[in-house]
């Protein structure tokens, strides 16, 4: 998930909305982010991250250019999909063809 933050949005939201991601999903994540203050003024957050699925978050970078590492367990993805029912609840879905069905919802669409 690449990302450029400002300093303020990424102070207030960055991790709690990376680890949700994490959570919800039951993925890891890996985020780049983009650091320091541009040219036009702009000063975005950085601290790029690594988080498992369960939202634990594995290493985190700062605002100075680098590169983070974690070790990685996929058996961890499993485990935490399995520790939520939500992600349990998966349906399969389909496209019906929007003419097809009752009359009264071509009038909804204009067709009338």
């Amino acid at each position: 998930m690449p990302s450029a933050f400002t300093r303020k949005t990424g102070e207030a939201h960055w991790h709690v909305l990376l680890r949700s991601r994490a959570i919800e999903t039951g993925c890891f994540v890996f985020a780049a982010a983009q650091a320091g203050l541009h040219e036009n003024k702009r000063e975005t957050y950085g601290h790029s991250l690594i988080i498992d699925p369960w939202g634990e978050i594995l290493a985190e970078g700062d605002v100075e250019p680098g590169i983070i590492m974690a070790t990685i367990d996929p058996a961890k993805v499993e485990t935490a999909r399995r520790a939520i029912p939500s992600l349990q609840h998966g349906r399969r879905f389909g496209v019906a063809d929007p003419k097809a069905g009752p009359d009264h919802l071509h009038l909804v669409r204009g067709s009338a």
